[in-house]
């Protein structure tokens, strides 16, 4: 056995470039090796961008013999009546590498079938992998990738050397024009030049040596110590940021940090655009003093550190630029009210058949007070809900917003407090984007997070009543991200919230429009697209068969189904995934048989059980007995919410249930006995079903 080493080398790839092709490699390379019988031990990939690398453990260095049976067509398809072989038989024999009359007849379960041996010597792992490592660099794949010089070969950037070794033997292959050696390269300026690769063990030591840290972890260790110590020395602390962490890793080959400045005068700007300006065009790092405020300096990785005090004037001289231009957009935008913005709103198209962002905003003034009685809201936070709303779209055209759209919201706010708007209504402007991704907060206050809210059902109403609806992967609007924001803002808010309501009235406000869908039917599948988004939120942390039971339970008062009230699920579903799992399925079984019973139950009502027989059986009195006590639990419960003692209730009633259907037999030749037996089954299945629908916890 040896170790394997492919390295790519290549022009500068772009940082996302270079993490998909790392992701790729190792499955590639590793069906390769099982496609040839070849074992191997570990797998580890580096890469910068001028490399792509891969090494591979204990790969034999020759491949095992085969000899192995293999099963072919059936004996009845291999020859004709004549007993002369087929076409399907001489094709088999072929594949085998053996003759027709070598072939054996074998039984198996399906019949007679035809078989024959196969044999191969194994070759030298460094013969095949000549034709493997071609076939690897061939299959990965790029968001966008070029052609140069005369070639036909495709790859994200020009492929420049290539290094295929197994041990310290040489694999002989050619990709993209160019030839494989031992040779790599050194860093572009710290090690200029051709860089010997001895043997695939040596690999990452040799690149180090040359001033390269291709382990993209131990480059980012190394980052991350670099850029500390750059914040130190500029005399506060990090500031820190995965994106511009991820960015930076895959666009050098070995980190150097420069300490940079800008003059004091821009930091009368609001912090997060110094800091975007530094990271959306620079991806420099902000620094931040002791106390919290943010200092002139900012740190920018580089990939030399040959003349710092060069580069340092050159990234300060781009950094002013950058902020001076920022500075111009905030001094002019102060210049008008946010408020008086808003009629430019109308020339902005939200959605073409949905009319303009004007047209979005005037839908969600009207819809918030709507949206505010069913979550039963006071009327303060309702009004400043309103008050938000009008605002809250106005710093789109904003010159800053213009510049840097991922502000939007935050210059909103900068803008409503430095004109005088009351705190409590310029939050809202920033707070109702939130949350923005899967790690983001949700709104704080309730009137912020009630325009969320409405900002979102609108446009998602909007967008179904019109037919664009998420297909597989294909969701360009980001709907799904809409209904996953409002479910979390609604869950985070403890809202009584129901969501037919809530999608009635949005779809109300839509009066002037031309819709393709009636109200009915997007409630429908919106319903339901609902329902999908809140059971992914919610078996992130509950069991999966809670969630599903508590999800498809029966509507419950004027609920018009089971999941119209997502605070109501998730409770139901936190009390009943805190039961013990054997308990759930224990349940399950019972109420799955009593519902299954239950189908078969006439009309009418249920009577008490020694009103029809003489002699009732004592399960069945006990039965009746324990369903009284439950409805009357279940009714107070119910309506306090207080489920751990609703679902403890039903708990206690499925073994009463449960010996029920051992002792008596439900389907009895006396008709009025049967029938009163059956309506009991369907008033149980009825009764419990509105908490959860327990057929779903039995096992499986």
């Amino acid at each position: 056995m040896a170790n394997l080493l492919l390295e790519i080398g290549v022009e500068e790839l772009p940082a996302s470039y270079v993490a998909s092709a790392l992701r790729a490699l190792p499955k590639l390379l590793r069906d390769e090796l099982k496609e040839l019988r070849i074992s191997h031990g570990d797998v580890w990939v580096g890469g910068t961008p001028r490399r792509l690398a891969i090494t591979i453990s204990d790969v034999l260095q020759r491949q095992p013999d085969l000899d192995e049976e293999v099963v072919g067509p059936p004996a009845r398809v291999a020859f004709d009546s004549d007993g002369k072989p087929t076409r399907a038989a001489e094709s088999f024999a072929k594949k085998v590498g053996c003759d027709v009359a070598e072939l054996t007849r074998v039984d198996t379960p399906k019949g007679e079938y035809l078989a024959g041996r196969r044999q191969q010597a194994g070759e030298p792992t460094t013969a095949l992998l000549s034709d493997v490592f071609p076939r690897v660099c061939s299959k990965l794949s790029f968001r966008k990738s070029m052609r140069w010089s005369d070639g036909d070969t495709a790859f994200g950037r020009p492929v420049r050397w290539l290094v295929g070794l197994l041990g310290e033997e040489q694999i002989e292959f050619e990709f993209a024009g160019v030839r494989s050696a031992s040779v790599s390269t050194g860093h572009r300026f710290l090690a200029p030049g051709p860089l010997e690769i001895k043997s695939a063990d040596g690999y990452r030591e040799a690149l180090r040596q040359a001033d390269v840290l291709v382990d993209t972890q131990e480059r980012r260790e190394a980052m991350q110590h670099a850029l500390k110590a750059g914040a130190a020395e500029a005399g506060g602390i990090l500031i820190e940021d995965d994106f511009l962490i991820g960015e930076n890793l895959s666009l050098v080959e070995k980190p150097h940090v420069v300490v940079g400045g800008f003059d004091e005068e821009f930091l009368e700007l609001p912090d997060r655009v110094v800091l975007e300006v530094a990271k959306g065009h620079q991806r420099y790092f902000g620094v931040r003093s002791a106390d919290g405020g943010l200092l002139p300096r900012y740190l920018a990785v580089v990939n030399t550190a040959v003349n710092p005090p060069n580069v340092r004037r050159g990234n300060d001289r781009v950094m002013r630029a950058r902020l001076a231009d920022a500075k111009f957009f905030y001094d002019e935008d102060l210049k008008r009210d946010l408020a008086s913005r808003r009629s430019e709103l109308d020339a902005v198209v939200f959605q073409k058949r949905l009319g303009s962002i004007g047209d979005k905003v005037r839908r969600i003034e009207k819809l918030i007070p709507k949206l505010g009685a069913i979550a039963g809201l006071e009327s303060d936070e309702i009004s400043d809900a309103v008050s938000g709303a009008s605002l809250a779209k106005c710093d789109l055209v904003t010159l800053m917003v213009g510049e840097f759209p991922e502000l939007q919201g935050e210059m909103g706010r900068a803008y409503a407090l430095k004109q005088g708007v009351a705190p409590s209504v310029a939050d809202i402007v920033f707070q109702h984007y939130q949350p923005r991704g899967a790690d983001d907060e949700t709104p704080a206050r309730p009137a912020a997070a009630l325009v969320s809210v409405a900002d979102r059902l609108d446009t998602l109403v909007g967008c179904f009543a019109i037919g664009i609806v998420p297909t597989g992967t294909a969701d360009p609007l980001a709907l799904r991200r809409a209904a996953i924001g409002l479910l979390r803002t609604v869950l985070a808010t403890g809202w009584d919230f129901g969501l037919v309501r809530a999608t009635t009235a949005a779809y109300e406000g839509f009066d002037s429009a031309q819709l393709d869908a009636p109200s009915a039917d997007v409630t429908e599948k919106l319903g339901m697209f609902f329902r999908d988004r809140l059971r992914g939120i919610l078996t992130d942390e509950l069991p999966n068969d809670a969630v599903d039971a508590c999800l498809a339970s029966a509507p419950a008062g004027d609920a018009p189904t089971g999941f119209d009230s997502p605070v109501d699920v998730a409770e139901r579903a936190k009390a009943l995934g805190a039961m013990a799992p054997d308990v759930r399925a224990s349940a399950g079984e019972v109420f799955k048989r009593a519902a299954n019973i239950a189908k078969d139950a006439p009309d009418g009502a249920v009577e008490d059980p020694s009103r029809l027989q003489d002699a009732p059986e004592q399960a069945e009195l006990d039965l009746w007995g324990a369903f009284q006590r439950l409805k009357h639990d279940l009714k107070g419960s119910r309506g306090e919410r207080s489920y751990p003692v609703a679902l403890t209730a039903i708990a206690t009633f499925a073994p009463v249930l449960g010996k029920y259907f051992d002792d008596v037999f439900v389907m009895v030749d006396d008709e009025k006995l049967r029938a009163n037996r059956l309506r009991l089954m369907r008033d149980i299945h009825a009764t419990c079903s509105s908490l959860a629908n327990f057929r779903l916890l039995a096992a499986k």
